[in-house]
Formats: structure tokens, C-alpha cells, sequence
């Protein structure tokens, strides 16, 4: 078979020229390149029913009523298990994710993150269907008196974690895939919203339209720019390979930089097929850093040294992303405008949030429940 994205190169260049340089109107950026991909899960017999296996019906605990058959163990997230069934009334195969709540603190972390992904409505994020108490009964007015939550989203094939241990991508697919993360990061960003956990295990992909999607929320919390948090954020969240220097320095005390750092770190790793962080490079992250002067950007020759093979755009690009000075890193609106992605980039299909939240929506248990709103 010929190598897994030989195939989505080709698509790529097409898509690249009947998108950006044809005379035809354009609707959604995705939804075009969705549709020129549609056919890779069958070109390349990709496919995860390749991997199906009979399974007991189990359930691991979880209480999901009759709606919901032949579950197989996905793994586990942030804060709880994570399994797929099929749910029988739209016959589409689901994720679902239980938050147990056990005490005080585990109630406000499954509410919080209940809130958030409720309301992040965006293509390039995991879309939750609905959420449900036990037995698969709908949420009361009270959730916080429950045993457990469960979050029925999308099942995506794969995530990028999985996909990298093949090696690195190829260029012009990381371009794709990484200009999809950070649109999704735009609009995840411009809803208050950090996500504090974003590394490859948590982006996720669907092969056959090489659609990208961010997803495990349960790290994620409401920051209102209005306030000051300082004093107030968690500490040691994020997976250490991915994590911010200002998480060392000032660990509850951090903005949106840190989730673009961690974007960074995903971009070199695209890139070269290694975590750039990693203890095992001692190389990359002890002497070059040490020895630096200048208190922003990272040294010049960080990403000539040990990863010759980067072209000088994505170095730049590398470089203006992983930034000591969170004051100076790119946004992630900032990070779509860069030539790197130029191929891609288009404003006005880059939507930021309608309904960002507030300080008051940390307090409020009545947006577990409101009625989910139409895109």
C-alpha cells in the first residue's frame, strides 16, 4: 500500500487550487476540504472497522438505559472513563464520558466542564449531542445532586497521538491539520475559555475528511478578561512535554499563552515526529535556553540545530509561537494570519465565539441545563 498520505497530498493540491484560486463561491473552508476527502478511508483502506472486535455487552459501570448498545472501552480523559456505544436512536456510534461526582470539588469540575462544552459549538471542536444523568435520564434542575454526569459527543476514528507514532507528517498535511487546531483554538479562546490540556492525545481526527477537532474539556476553565485570576488557577495542569514556562514560574498565574505554547510544541512535533520537550532531549531544553539573553523570543538557532530539515517559515512561525514572554507569543487569530498558513487562512471563516462567558457563568449550575442553542 502506498504511504498513508501520499493520497491526501494529491487531494490537498486540489483542493488548494479549486478552493483559493477558482472562480466558485466559498462557503466553509472545512466543509470543501471535508468533502475532498471523502473518499480516503476507501482509496487507502484506512478505516477503523478494519479494527472492530467483538464485545460484551458491558457497560464499566456506566448507567445509560436502553438507548445505548455495544459499548467498547475508548479510554479515559481528564476527569473520567470514556467509552463508545451505539445509540440507538440515530443509530450513529457516540462517545460518552462519565463524570463521577463524589464530593465538592468534583461536582464543580463535571459542572464546569458541562458548561463549557455545551456551549463551544465550532467545527473544530468535539461536539457534544447531549448530556444525561443516570439510567440515561435527563439532567434535573438540581445536576449537582447526582452521582454522575454522562457527555454523549461525537466519536472521532482516532486522535493525533496515535497518528504521530507513525512518524512525522509530511508538511503540507501538518499545515492542514494545524490550521484547523488553531481555528478551533480561536473561537475556544474567544468564548473565555482555557482548555490547559492540549497535546496530541486530545486532538482529534477523522481519517476519511482529515477533519481535526479538539476535544477532553475537562481541564478546561472560564477566565473573564474583565477580572484578575491572578492568585485563583489551578497549578501543574497541563501535560508536562506541553507545558508553558510560565507554568513553572508562576504556576496560578497564567493566561491563553500557555494553550498556544502547547500548540507550539504539537506543530514541532507534526514536524518531526518528536516531543520537542521531551527529558530526553536535554540538548533542546537545557543549554541553548540556559544560555540565552535575550528575555523573549527562544534562541535564533533552537530549531536549526536539531531540526535541520525545517523550512525557514515554519522555524519563524515556530519561533514566534514558542515565546518565554507570553505578552509576545501569537495569539491563536494572530497565529492564522502567519505566511505559514497562508494557504489556508481566511478571516471571515474563522469565527470567534457570539456568546463568550463571563466571571458570573463559573456560579451559575443553570447553564448545565439551558437548551442547547442552533448554530
Amino acid at each position: 500500500m502506498e504511504p498513508l498520505y501520499t493520497y491526501l497530498f494529491t487531494l490537498r493540491s486540489r483542493v488548494i487550487h479549486s478552493t483559493f484560486y477558482g472562480a466558485h463561491s466559498r462557503k466553509s473552508v472545512i466543509a470543501i476540504k471535508s468533502h475532498a476527502y471523502s473518499s480516503f478511508a476507501t482509496c487507502t483502506g484506512y478505516n477503523r472497522s478494519m479494527a472492530k472486535q467483538d464485545s460484551p455487552l458491558f457497560l464499566h459501570g456506566f448507567d445509560l438505559g436502553g438507548n445505548f448498545i455495544d459499548p467498547r472501552p475508548l479510554g479515559s480523559g481528564a476527569t473520567g472513563l470514556v467509552l463508545s456505544a451505539v445509540d440507538k436512536r440515530s443509530g450513529q456510534r457516540v462517545a460518552v464520558k462519565k463524570l463521577v461526582m463524589r464530593d465538592a470539588v468534583s461536582v464543580k469540575h463535571a459542572l464546569r466542564e458541562v458548561k463549557i462544552t455545551r456551549r463551544l459549538q465550532h467545527e473544530n471542536v468535539v461536539r457534544v449531542h447531549e448530556v444525561l444523568g443516570p439510567y440515561g435520564h435527563p439532567l434535573p434542575r438540581d445536576p449537582a445532586q447526582l452521582s454522575a454526569l454522562y457527555i454523549v459527543q461525537e466519536c472521532m476514528e482516532t486522535d493525533l497521538a496515535q497518528l504521530l507514532e507513525q512518524g512525522p507528517l509530511p508538511g503540507g498535511h501538518t499545515i492542514l491539520l494545524f490550521y484547523q487546531l488553531l481555528r478551533g483554538l480561536k473561537f475556544i479562546h474567544s468564548a473565555n475559555v482555557l482548555h490547559r490540556d492540549l497535546k496530541p492525545a486530545n486532538v482529534f481526527l477523522n481519517t476519511d475528511q482529515l477533519l481535526l477537532k479538539i476535544g477532553d474539556f475537562g481541564l478546561a476553565r472560564i477566565v473573564d478578561p474583565h477580572y484578575s485570576h491572578k492568585g485563583y488557577l489551578s497549578e501543574g495542569l497541563v501535560t508536562k512535554w506541553y507545558r508553558s514556562p510560565r507554568l513553572l514560574l508562576s504556576p496560578n498565574n497564567y493566561t491563553k499563552a500557555i494553550d498556544m505554547w502547547a500548540a507550539g510544541c504539537i506543530l514541532a512535533e507534526m514536524l518531526t515526529g518528536r516531543m520537542l520537550f521531551a527529558v530526553s532531549q536535554p540538548a533542546v531544553i537545557g543549554s541553548p535556553i540556559g544560555r540565552r539573553t535575550n528575555p523573549n523570543p527562544l534562541p535564533s538557532g533552537l530549531f536549526y540545530s536539531p531540526f535541520p530539515s525545517l523550512s525557514p517559515l515554519a522555524i519563524d512561525f515556530l519561533e514566534r509561537i514558542l515565546t518565554f514572554n507570553p505578552m509576545d507569543r501569537l495569539t491563536a487569530e494572530a497565529a492564522l494570519s502567519h505566511p505559514f498558513l497562508q494557504q489556508y487562512s481566511c478571516p471571515q471563516d474563522e469565527p470567534m465565539s457570539p456568546q463568550p462567558f463571563r466571571i458570573e457563568d463559573e456560579l451559575d449550575d443553570s447553564l448545565v441545563t439551558e437548551p442547547e442553542k442552533s448554530k
